[in-house]
């Protein structure tokens, strides 16, 4: 691609910022850090119908499919559309840019794109994932979009509360029975604009990375059952005490890394409850998270495995028994080589240094990948930092990245 009209686009980062900001004043709670506007919940839907007045603002066709997804058309000709965006719901207590960026830039680029006068020659496609942080497992809106889940997965879908899926989307207007499957023919690239949520290009000194690959991510529940008693009078050889049982998993993770990962392979234990909870109570039931991470498939299923093992040898030590609930199991995918040289070759022509790069957290482009031409855009975190509410993208980074999703969507739209 040489220099063109969508090379030398540029977008309004005052309105940008704007945007960002002002959506980010929907869900703040008094007295809580960070950003809360977890998947289904009031805010998540008032941040939802925020941005389609804002998308109507725009001039586009603002909708909502039956499972929560916003679509804003820009339906200049018919024909496959050029699809961007991200995701508005966040983790408790998140961060300011953490999805929000690639919705609000894509809905930008397409302000940028309209007053430049360029005429697309196929739609342009504004999208908002729902459930994108997985409350209720997997990435229900990208996947719903792309056909692999639909009202059976839903109803068997729940959140680590308990809480029905189905129950969670009828609550707010949703049709958890509804099929919203596009025609994967319908969509001719999928663009996607995030903040990285780790250190690389800040400690490279890099303003972009172009990704390749997407790590896969594997999520478990997992109960350990013993018995709980008074912690004064059961002697510690009579204890069959599901914390130590916990404790003995967590102690076996860098055995496990050694034997089944990789230089990729991330494994976390980040939530645990203990019941009854209490000081002076052996813990009869530890429920804890385990989420496993790699860009290897065949390095995910090792890792699994040796998983599935350590739990159970942690189980017997302690007479306990072990229950895995497999929430959900993302594969790591590839993205298109074909985009992510064209979004390199894009950027270089606006002199931005590019660097191509995986990545370790899973994106809604990861799925569109698995059934259409898709790439994605990082900008670099401060401080490598997300999930939490000090998380911060410079906003020269942030026009940078935004520049050039306008760019790339420009030039996808109006080639042939």
């Amino acid at each position: 691609m040489g220099k063109s009209a969508p090379d030398a686009l540029a977008i309004d980062l005052g309105r940008l910022k704007a945007d960002i900001e002002a959506v980010n004043g929907i869900g703040r709670i008094e007295g809580l850090p960070g950003i809360n506007r977890i998947s289904f919940s009031d805010a998540d839907m008032a941040g939802r119908r925020w941005l389609m007045d804002r998308m109507e603002d725009a001039g586009l066709d603002a909708r909502m499919d039956a499972v929560g997804n916003v679509f804003g058309r820009w339906p200049a000709v018919s024909g496959p559309a050029v699809m961007a965006g991200s995701h508005l719901d966040t983790v408790p207590q998140g961060g300011p840019f953490d999805g929000t960026l690639g919705v609000c830039a894509a809905l930008e680029a397409v302000r940028t794109i309209k007053a430049a006068g360029l005429d697309p020659a196929r739609p342009i496609e504004v999208v908002c994932t729902a459930d994108e942080e997985g409350r209720f497992g997997g990435m229900l809106g990208s996947q719903a979009i792309c056909g692999e889940v639909g009202p059976d997965w839903i109803a068997r879908a729940v959140d680590d509360a308990g809480l029905l899926l189905a129950e969670a989307m009828r609550a707010q207007g949703l049709d958890p029975e509804a099929t919203v499957a596009w025609d994967p023919s319908d969509i001719a690239v999928f663009l996607e604009l995030h903040v990285e949520q780790g250190p690389v290009l800040e400690r490279a000194g890099v303003p972009i990375g172009i990704v390749d690959a997407v790590s896969g991510v594997f999520n478990w529940t997992v109960k350990l059952t013993g018995e709980a008693n008074h912690s004064g009078t059961t002697p510690m050889d009579c204890r069959r005490d599901a914390f130590r049982g916990l404790a003995d998993f967590g102690a076996a993770i860098p055995a496990i890394l050694e034997r089944a990962g990789g230089r990729d392979t991330r494994l976390t234990v980040g939530k645990v409850t203990l019941e009854p909870n209490f000081p002076h109570s052996i813990a009869g039931a530890a429920v804890f998270s385990v989420i496993g991470r790699d860009v290897d498939e065949t390095v995910m299923r090792n890792l699994a495995e040796v998983c599935r093992s350590e739990i159970g040898k942690a189980a017997e030590r302690n007479g306990l028994v072990s229950e895995v609930a497999e929430q959900s199991w993302l594969p790591p995918t590839g993205l298109d080589a074909d985009v992510a040289r064209n979004l390199v070759e894009i950027s270089r022509t606006y002199g931005m240094e590019a660097r191509t790069m995986s990545s370790g957290a899973g994106h809604d482009v990861q799925t569109f990948a698995r059934h259409c031409p898709a790439g994605l855009i990082f900008v670099p975190s401060a401080g490598g930092l997300s999930h939490a509410p000090g998380e911060w993208t410079h906003w020269a980074d942030v026009e940078c990245g935004a520049n050039l999703l306008t760019r790339a969507m420009a030039a996808f739209a109006t080639s042939t």
